[in-house]
């Protein structure tokens, strides 16, 4: 078939791990790790390397952990444009950079951002890339406190550049998923928002503690099995349903109701890059056509923010965003031959589980890299390794498809994309006016200083904190609407940590300092 030359194409797609347990780790900078990841894309396009990288025009990157807030500096220094010491590694001078905002959904996006300004000819050749450094981060950290216990002298690296140059720096965009109010009640880390999520859909789908523990263990079992083949893990180890889902001293509880190997796994050094050009530009280029992937389905949705979700068991975003890219891409699930579905917790997964009728052990898989908690949560770039994994199977697959999911936030931002080989022109997603659904849905009113009686509607519990916390969403008796609430009720912790206090009876007082605390009865 022969195509309009403006249609995009993913040419080249690299990865790069350094493992803490590899000889002559070096403790890689973000900016390196990238490097290397953007070097494998370029070789991967199976052209003139040096002609590729002076042909891109856009140098798309997505935040490490360390430049995602305002507070503080890295540890370790770090460029003052991520994105523009990387091209400078690389031989490159695009004529614009771009720093997305936080979020796991944004590899995804910006691959099909910048292949429709492809498709609309305003660039010919773009370049996504992400790296995570926190392995690094770590590896020092540990090796500084070991020399003020021994005494012993340490120089740490430093990782600090000073490139300059434009960059479209996009913020940060964390106030998109978390508010004053949540932060004072315990929403500060995704293990805590995320669990909410599970013991939600838990308590619609009726099951107990350990019977839920037991569905997310064998949810993900299988996705272990995939890490320990994948080269490229950051901890390729098979782990059992039973393994995963007994809580030990090395598997301990982190938020309930997750134990650590439930938990994405972010002490990491990852590296991801993908190349997109018109076919044009392929062409010119000398790309050979064996390469070539085209992206035939794409949509991103956004979510209610998390209080006004009338049902926080279910993603809308999610829903909508894989079935419209189906629908752009011209098949139905059936069709799907492979699937790299974000997995930084069960609940993603489940999410998109429910609501197409895919069972947890499909055959066709639910991951190609083998999931966040055992492959690697490389941050926000960890969808950028599920599209290169995508973008490989399809050319040993030729004519098949393959859907990446890519999630950000509280379920608060779903991106997707379905890939093939199989030829088409570009078609334009509706995600805008499928938008407006989203913006029609009915809002769960909130109270922000609550007191009086309640029922806990879902729950967390804070296993990282000094004092163990419950973390409550629960109704009013007196008006049906929302509240949030801490506790460190001695009974009511007990139940929250021993049994299941789904819609458990509480005691609500807010307080000066605006948290609101529960205690039992």
């Amino acid at each position: 078939m022969q195509v309009d030359p403006r249609t995009p194409v993913i040419v080249g797609v690299g990865q790069f791990t350094e493992r803490i347990d590899d000889p002559g780790y070096r403790g890689m900078s973000s900016v390196d790790l990238a490097t290397e990841a953007v070097r494998a894309a370029l070789a991967d396009t199976g052209a003139d390397v040096t002609a590729v990288a002076r042909a891109i025009q856009v140098f798309a990157g997505l935040r490490q952990f360390e430049i995602c807030t305002p507070f503080g500096k890295p540890p370790l220094g770090a460029s003052d444009n991520y994105v523009r010491s990387v091209a400078k590694r690389v031989g490159a001078d695009p004529a614009r950079a771009v720093l997305e905002p936080i979020g796991g959904n944004g590899p995804q996006k910006l691959v099909t951002e910048f292949a429709g300004e492809i498709a609309a000819g305003a660039v010919d050749v773009a370049l996504i890339l992400g790296s995570e450094p926190g392995s690094t981060a770590k590896y020092f950290a540990d090796r500084a406190r070991a020399s003020e216990a021994t005494g012993e002298k340490f120089d740490k690296p430093d990782y600090t550049e000073h490139v300059g140059g434009q960059l479209e720096d996009r913020g940060y965009g964390f106030e998109k998923y978390m508010s004053e109010y949540t932060a004072k009640h315990g929403l500060t880390g995704a293990p805590v928002q995320y669990g909410l999520l599970d013991n939600a859909r838990r308590a619609r789908l009726g099951l107990g503690v350990d019977e839920y523990r037991h569905k997310m263990a064998e949810l993900f079992a299988p996705f272990s099995k995939v890490a320990a083949k994948n080269p490229f893990s950051s901890s390729p180890l098979e782990r059992s349903v039973e393994e995963i889902e007994t809580v030990t001293g090395e598997n301990r509880m982190i938020c309930d109701p997750y134990p650590r190997l439930l938990v994405a796994r972010d002490t990491v050094n990852q590296g991801a890059a993908a190349i997109v050009m018109s076919v044009a530009a392929a062409r010119r280029l000398g790309v050979p056509e064996e390469k070539w992937v085209y992206l035939r389905g794409h949509a991103d949705q956004t979510e209610q923010d998390l209080l006004d979700r009338v049902d926080t068991s279910v993603s809308y975003a999610a829903k909508q965003s894989v079935a419209e890219a189906l629908r752009v891409a011209g098949i139905g699930m059936d069709d799907v031959a492979t699937f790299d579905l974000y997995s930084c917790f069960p609940f993603p997964v489940f999410a998109v589980c429910d609501e197409f009728g895919l069972a947890a052990d499909d055959p066709r898989g639910l991951t190609l890299t083998g999931g966040l908690p055992y492959f690697g949560g490389p941050g926000n770039s960890y969808s950028l390794h599920g599209i290169a994994e995508t973008v490989t199977e399809m050319r040993e697959r030729p004519g098949k498809f393959g859907l990446v999911g890519a999630n950000g936030g509280v379920m608060s931002k779903y991106s997707v994309g379905v890939y093939s080989t199989e030829p088409a022109d570009w078609v334009a997603d509706r995600s805008a006016q499928l938008q407006d659904d989203i913006a029609a849905l009915p809002k769960i009113p909130v109270t922000r200083n609550a007191d009086g009686p309640g029922t806990i509607e879902t729950y967390s519990v804070r296993y990282d904190w000094p004092v163990t916390t419950g973390v409550i969403i629960g109704r009013l008796d007196a008006d049906g609407s929302r509240f949030m609430a801490l506790s460190e009720d001695e009974d009511l912790m007990a139940l929250m940590t021993g049994g299941d206090p789904i819609g458990a009876h509480l005691a609500v007082t807010s307080a000066e300092d605006g948290i609101n605390r529960a205690t039992f009865g």
